[in-house]
């Protein structure tokens, strides 16, 4: 019944790693998959080096909820997978995915959604410890982030209005739509994704400062304020 999975993949300014992360994807391109790029308006090579990687490519404003927007928008397949560039799947991520549905869905259900286990790519101690909370809090409250390659089927994505159009925290936002109509699907198979920012600006402060804007979120501050946060100094 899902014979295709598009995966939508925002990308901006990626052009030292993009031919790596584009590779193994070929083989699920083979299958009869697609790989949809958006590029941010990146201000270096990305484009021209991702362009024989991938089936559909486009460009826009950067800003990743605006991107995967479109992305979504021009995507072909039944299911789609937000996947971000620092995010590896496993290598049979496709086979994964179908054969949970096959497993948890009732024969005429078209409606789901769900993400993957997430692993950071560091080898401190510590990570092994963040990732399986942030495993352990994503089943428990029904809410996953854009690390965890979240998939949805297309009936949903558009039951529920797509992915909001806000300047951070969108992953949180379109979990909180998603869970008021399905229940999320927790695949333990993981992804690996890179703990680059996590390792460059310090693992606990990394840790508090997103605790502090989930906090900040919850109780109505606005994105763009959280984004100047998170970003501090990016006009």
């Amino acid at each position: 019944m899902w014979q295709k999975i598009s995966f939508i993949i925002p990308v901006l300014n990626e052009a030292h790693a993009i031919v790596a992360f584009l590779q193994p994807l070929q083989v699920l391109r083979e299958q009869g998959h697609e790989v949809v790029l958006v590029d941010g308006q990146s201000e270096d090579n990305t484009r021209e080096l991702a362009r024989p990687y991938v089936d559909r490519m486009m460009s826009t404003e950067k800003g990743r909820a605006r991107q995967q927007i479109l992305g979504a928008k021009m995507a072909a397949g039944q299911i789609f997978c937000f996947l971000h560039a620092d995010t590896l799947l496993p290598a049979n991520a496709v086979q994964i995915v179908l054969q949970t549905l096959s497993q948890v869905l009732q024969p005429t259900q078209i409606d789901f959604w769900g993400r993957f286990n997430v692993h950071l790519s560091g080898s401190h101690w510590f990570f092994r410890i963040i990732e399986a909370m942030m495993n352990w809090r994503s089943c428990l409250t029904g809410i996953a982030t854009g690390d965890q390659a979240i998939f949805v089927s297309k009936s949903l994505y558009r039951k529920v209005d797509g992915i909001p159009l806000i300047d951070i925290m969108e992953d949180i936002e379109f979990s909180q739509r998603l869970r008021k109509q399905q229940a999320i699907i927790c695949i333990k198979a993981p992804v690996i994704t890179s703990s680059r920012r996590w390792e460059e600006k310090g693992i606990m402060k990394t840790v508090l400062l997103m605790w502090q804007m989930r906090l900040q979120y919850f109780f109505g501050v606005k994105p763009e304020q959280l984004l100047k946060k998170y970003y501090p100094g990016r006009s």
